[in-house]
């Protein structure tokens, strides 16, 4: 019972932490934190999950390619990027000492569909979060303009059909999190069908 009380909470105390400082998880959590993501619901066991780690230099030298990609969509658009913009996009993976960032290598030509196998890599997300808040670690999901981008696609080894999932942040809350409120009420959301 007390194993199931433990993982109730780590679901219902998940929260997202927006500042995120040192420590890291340690390579010990952080495979457990991968383990929880590849055990995610997966229609066709498929495994179409795929997840790129970036620490220390690594989350800079990524920045350098977040800012060029910024750069030319942009210019596409017959703008020109400001200082201000780039230096924005290149500390991007400096907010956590530790992001993963989550992809998914879609099957087109497999009969189970798409949204499926997209779904999949949102629960391996999802799990990730939930296993970082039972091990004491913050977390936050982010997404942006990056996950859609063919030369920020081609860096993480996915293809331009495959998407990016999310960027998950994993370090330690730089700020207590807000309580849970007691006053939710779910019931709004929910109906029973007769």
């Amino acid at each position: 019972m007390e194993e199931t009380t433990t993982i109730l909470s780590a679901l219902l105390n998940r929260r997202s932490v927006g500042q995120l400082r040192e420590p890291g998880p340690t390579l010990e959590q952080l495979d457990a934190i991968i383990r929880a993501g590849a055990s995610a619901p997966d229609h066709g066991r498929l495994k179409p999950w795929r997840f790129v780690i970036f620490k220390g230099e690594a989350r800079l030298r990524f920045g350098e390619l977040l800012a060029e990609s910024l750069k030319v969509r942009i210019e596409s658009q017959g703008l020109t990027a400001t200082e201000s913009q780039l230096e924005k996009e290149k500390s991007k993976l400096l907010r956590a000492p530790v992001v993963v960032a989550v992809g998914a290598a879609l099957d087109h030509e497999h009969s189970i569909p798409v949204i499926e196998q997209f779904a999949a890599t949102a629960a391996a997300c999802e799990n990730m979060l939930v296993a970082a808040t039972a091990l004491g670690i913050g977390s936050m999901w982010r997404t942006g303009d990056p996950s859609y981008d063919s030369s920020v696609k081609t860096a993480l080894n996915l293809k331009e059909s495959d998407m990016v999932t999310g960027w998950l942040y994993f370090g330690s809350a730089a700020a207590k999190t807000a309580p849970i409120s007691q006053n939710y009420n779910h019931s709004q959301y929910v109906t029973y069908w007769h």
